[in-house]
């Protein structure tokens, strides 16, 4: 059951080629060691029976297992080109039953989850096509085969190992299938998670490989890791953040307990404020900030509980507390469930209180900035901001678009993703990120469809990258603004976007153009779910949910608002139902500057917008 010699010598000659981080084998124990050492059990016990949030987490995975107990184990059903969605549900299924046994000694769950592992060690392979479907599957096998080693029998013991040697981490070595080592997107944190898990588990059966392949994990997610600072940002958007981000925290934890240290990754640059720009995302209306390729809330955030432990900081948990309040937190999805526990103890959820920031403008590959009036009124108003690239992973061309939350609903939104496969399998190129890849015709991906400008009704410069130029935490005034000139290269010289929170009363978007030797014509686009219910000519009423807002163009008198359909254009398109484009059109001449003011009002009482919330943009105070 070991690794072939040569990709031995591979990985030892990667592993000396990279080397900056080296661990202390000496250090690592008996089973279980991963995650759970042995008898903090007793902790957790603790927490469940002094904190009814915690009981609730807990009861909900042994229901969960109990359901497991009635299904047959997983199968080997591809949806496409991935094996994904078995993988993940493989992980949950045995990570899930493994912390029931550990917390009960329960045997129907001890003998599901070995005939879960046993299931998926004789599966042909893993899936190495597409790794991620592998990674997974090896982290679920990985804690399994640990926590129940000293009741597995001998001949269970060679099957799993064997599978989690020959399936899991010897394909990690074939330069075919690991181009995500030099990777700096969650491919990366994942597998190298993945096969970390793998290597400690199978210690025993090749120490100098699980050595090798655990420095070679801990040195080329460093690589990823770069791109935290110098904010936190992550750039692939919200749920990717919980996909990368949990994986590095897998990987940081599992170290960390069996070393004692984790050999300096959480102290790399802008990591540990990540946790910050997570908790941002989440709007009062409950919907996240879903630039890119994300979607809906993902519910509870195991991850997030390390990071208030590491930091200290239990407001880092305000989203999550509601999360645990609420009865169902997707203990069917959630496959990182039990991490939660393991990573909550100790935090007082009766304690945790709202954070203290209100404004959070992220630098990175693609910066944002989120305004919030406050934490704890759900009718507060909240603006999430994207600048940034296209061509960042998973990007979209929604550079200068802007989510809006006011009265307890989202005014203006983001589709998010749509789903890979269902663009794959009509033979979409979706992964090339080059200006005139198939990517951009997919409607949800382009400009068209989301609350920014369009030019000369053409896509954005996919090499451009807009970025905070000033921002200001002003209770009366909170603003940022973004130079999107370089998204708009070929269309025009110049282009600026700045939105400010005034008063805590109103939103306004001010955008200041400036033409080239051609005149272009501008759309102004906001993208909603609300009804229209009447426009009088630079005036709109919108209302939804019972709610209302008053979008008002101010200065240009001649300009009047309109919507346009959000039906999909191309047969392989989602969907859009309930939604309209409103906005308006504007011929700029040649060599001409000209400023766009758009001022957003929620509710039905009156209110005075102020001159000052319609001033250059080089007059907004400065951060």
């Amino acid at each position: 059951m070991r690794i072939p010699v040569m990709l031995t010598l591979m990985l030892l000659t990667w592993s000396a080629l990279h080397a900056q981080i080296s661990i202390d084998s000496t250090k690592i124990g008996d089973h279980p060691r991963l995650l759970m050492l042995k008898g903090q059990e007793f902790l957790i016990k603790k927490e469940i029976e002094a904190d009814p949030l915690w009981r609730n987490v807990h009861e909900s995975i042994l229901t969960e297992c109990d359901a497991m107990l009635l299904k047959n184990p997983v199968e080997r059903t591809l949806i496409g080109r991935r094996l994904l969605e078995q993988s993940r549900e493989a992980f949950r299924r045995i990570f899930d039953l493994a912390y029931a046994w550990r917390m009960t000694g329960k045997k129907s769950y001890f003998k599901r989850c070995e005939e879960e592992m046993l299931a998926v060690a004789s599966f042909t392979d893993w899936n190495p096509d597409h790794f991620l479907d592998v990674a997974e599957m090896t982290i679920g096998m990985a804690i399994g085969y640990d926590w129940l080693f000293d009741k597995l029998s001998i001949k269970s013991r060679q099957l799993i190992s064997k599978a989690i040697i020959d399936k899991g981490i010897g394909p990690s070595l074939d330069p075919k299938y690991n181009g995500w080592l030099r990777g700096s997107n969650n491919w990366n944190q994942v597998c190298n998670a993945g096969m970390t898990y793998g290597a400690l588990a199978v210690f025993e059966n090749q120490p100098q490989q699980s050595v090798a392949l655990v420095n070679r994990a801990l040195n080329s997610v460093l690589i990823p890791m770069k791109t935290y600072a110098p904010d936190g940002n992550y750039a692939e958007g919200y749920n990717y953040w919980g996909y990368g981000t949990s994986f590095n925290v897998l990987l940081i934890s599992a170290i960390e307990s069996i070393f004692d240290t984790d050999y300096g990754l959480s102290q790399r640059p802008g990591f540990l404020k990540t946790a910050t720009f997570f908790e941002n995302l989440m709007g009062p209306s409950g919907l996240p900030f879903n630039y890119s390729d994300s979607g809906g809330p993902d519910a509870l955030q195991p991850t997030m509980f390390w990071f208030a432990n590491k930091l200290k900081d239990p407001a880092l948990l305000y989203i999550e507390k509601q999360n645990l309040s609420k009865l169902n937190f997707y203990a069917k999805g959630n496959r990182l469930l039990p991490a939660a526990l393991i990573w909550g103890q100790g935090i007082r959820t009766d304690q945790i209180q709202p954070p203290s920031a209100t404004t959070l403008f992220s630098k990175g590959e693609n910066s944002i900035a989120v305004l919030r009036t406050a934490w704890n009124d759900p009718n507060a108003i909240y603006l999430g901001f994207k600048g940034g690239t296209p061509s960042a992973s998973h990007g979209h061309m929604d550079i200068g678009s802007f989510v809006l939350d006011a009265e307890g609903v989202r005014w203006s939104e983001d589709f998010g993703m749509q789903g890979y496969e269902s663009l794959e399998s009509k033979g979409l190129n979706i992964w090339n990120m080059a200006q005139n890849s198939q990517r951009w015709q997919v409607y949800r991906y382009s400009n068209f469809a989301h609350s920014t400008i369009t030019a000369n009704g053409k896509l954005q410069n996919v090499a451009g990258n807009a970025p905070i130029t000033s921002s200001s935490p002003d209770s009366l005034f909170k603003s940022c603004v973004m130079d999107l000139s370089s998204v708009y290269k070929s269309q025009l010289t110049a282009a600026k976007r700045g939105i400010a929170i005034v008063n805590k009363e109103y939103l306004s978007i001010r955008d200041e153009l400036e033409t080239g030797n051609q005149p272009c014509t501008i759309r102004w686009s906001m993208l909603t779910r609300a009804t229209i219910a009447s426009i009088d000519g630079n005036q709109a009423l919108l209302s939804y949910k019972g709610k209302k807002m008053v979008i008002y163009l101010a200065g240009l008198a001649d300009v009047k608002l309109q919507t346009w359909r959000t039906d999909p254009p191309n047969n392989y398109d989602a969907l859009n139902i309930g939604s309209t484009i409103i906005g308006f059109e504007i011929t700029i001449p040649a060599n001409t500057k000209t400023a766009i003011n758009v001022v957003l009002l929620p509710g039905s009482k009156s209110i005075s917008v102020q001159k000052s919330a319609l001033k250059p943009l080089d007059e907004w105070q400065k951060n």
